[in-house]
Order: structure tokens, then C-alpha cells, then sequence
């Protein structure tokens, strides 16, 4: 694995939340002006701002997708930059993945982009990101996306999303991260996953504390709250893998 960095070292944000200006502004922004929402008071939630300093999002690489999709990702792109967060992602050159980091490149925010190097041969990658992790397969790709953030969004997307989304899940459900993970469900996409998900609980295939390992969201405005408000997940609850 090999970093290459424009700015010469990768940084990890930790934004600072003690301005009253910035807690207000943040308030506005992202929805926390409404007193106490799910046991957690305002400053609490922003205050937790400081702990989530790299946002991963999974997305598609298809330039062929509905504009909504597209928009979404511009827009969480920028949401995520606004609130000081690293974007962290594929590193794809199109679709989605261009999206979802033009939107935060656009709002001077911070971009990671983490590829194998055959893509990269391939001329997949994004000249844009900030910085850039080569590995040398998509096995070390996904395990390095996990190590360096701190909460894991899913976009639209194909096989490889679902992949990656999947997985995130399944390391969740053994105890081996306890990352909020949020489905940004735009237009309904995600709709007979989420059926899936379910059956495969009406099923006995998992058990009803699991849907605990994920929030749905449907705009992107809705993603940072999630997060906050995401209920931490006992890494211990391994033992509730088996069914």
C-alpha cells in the first residue's frame, strides 16, 4: 500500500466545536435545534461532531444513473465538507464517486480516495482527491476504507455496493467495528434491500437487534443527525451472530 498526498502527510480532521457561532451554525444546518432528540442534548450531538472526523461513503461508478442520485451525492458531499469531515471513498473517477466528492472538494473540504492499483493502471482513479491510498487488492481497499473512518454511509449503487455494504454489516454484526452505518435510501433504491434485510429476520437468518447495526435516511440532510444520534453498538453482541 502506498499513500500519495498533495499536501505532503494525511491529515485526520478533528474539527473543534467550541465557537457558540459554529454550534449555532451547525444547529441550523444540520437539523439540531430542536431541543433533545432521542435522549441526546444539542451540544452533546454537535460536541460528537468532534468525534467523527472521516465520513466513508459507497456509491456507484455509473455516469448512467438518474439525476437525483447525482444530486444527492454532490449535496452529501458538501454537507460532510461543511461540517469539517473527510470524505473517504473509492476514488472513482465518475459517477457517484466523482459526485459525491465534487460536492465536498467544491466546499473546500477534505478527500480521501482509497484504490487498488489496477484500477489506477486501468485509469479509473480521480485525479481530483485530495490525497490517495494505492493498495495492492480490494480485499486491502475495503479493509483500509474501514480502518481510517469513523462512520460508513451507502449510496445507490451496483454489486459492488451492496458488496461493500454487506460486509460492513456483517464485521459490525462480529464485533469487528462499531461504525454507525447509514443507508441513504434516495428515491426509494434501497427499498427491497430493506425488504431482504427483513425477511431474512422473519427468517431466523438474523435477529430483530440487528436492524440496530444500520439507520435509513432519505435525504442527504438526514445523514449527519443519523450519525449522531446513532445507538453504539456493543461489540460484544458477537455472541448474537449465531442464530
Amino acid at each position: 500500500m502506498r499513500l500519495i498526498d498533495k499536501s505532503i502527510r494525511l491529515r485526520k480532521y478533528a474539527p473543534k466545536f467550541g465557537n457558540s457561532k459554529k454550534k449555532q451554525y451547525l444547529c441550523s444546518r444540520f437539523g439540531l435545534g430542536i431541543g433533545r432528540i432521542k435522549g441526546m442534548s444539542i451540544d452533546n450531538r454537535v460536541n460528537g461532531m468532534a468525534k467523527i472526523h472521516s465520513v466513508a461513503v459507497y456509491c456507484a461508478s455509473s455516469n448512467k444513473v438518474r439525476e437525483s442520485y447525482m444530486q444527492a451525492a454532490r449535496r452529501l458531499g458538501e454537507l460532510l465538507a461543511e461540517a469539517g469531515i473527510r470524505v473517504i471513498y473509492g476514488d472513482g473517477g465518475i459517477g457517484l464517486m466523482a459526485a459525491v466528492a465534487e460536492g465536498a472538494l467544491n466546499a473546500g473540504g477534505d478527500v480521501l480516495g482509497i484504490i487498488p492499483q489496477f484500477m489506477v493502471d486501468a485509469g479509473w482513479n480521480n485525479p481530483r482527491s485530495t490525497h490517495t491510498i494505492i493498495t495492492q487488492t480490494m480485499h486491502e481497499r475495503k479493509a483500509t476504507i474501514v480502518q481510517e473512518t469513523n462512520a460508513m454511509v451507502a449510496l445507490p449503487g451496483g454489486i459492488g455496493t451492496f458488496e461493500e455494504l454487506l460486509e460492513c454489516l456483517t464485521w459490525k454484526q462480529l464485533g469487528l467495528h462499531n461504525c454507525p452505518v447509514v443507508i441513504l435510501n434516495t428515491d426509494g433504491y434501497y427499498d427491497r434491500l430493506l425488504d431482504c434485510l427483513d425477511y431474512m429476520i422473519a427468517e431466523q437468518m438474523m435477529r430483530p437487534i440487528h436492524r440496530e447495526m444500520y439507520m435509513v435516511v432519505r435525504e442527504p440532510e438526514e445523514v449527519l443527525p443519523a450519525i449522531l444520534a446513532a445507538k453504539e453498538w456493543d461489540t460484544n453482541t458477537r455472541r448474537l451472530a449465531a442464530i
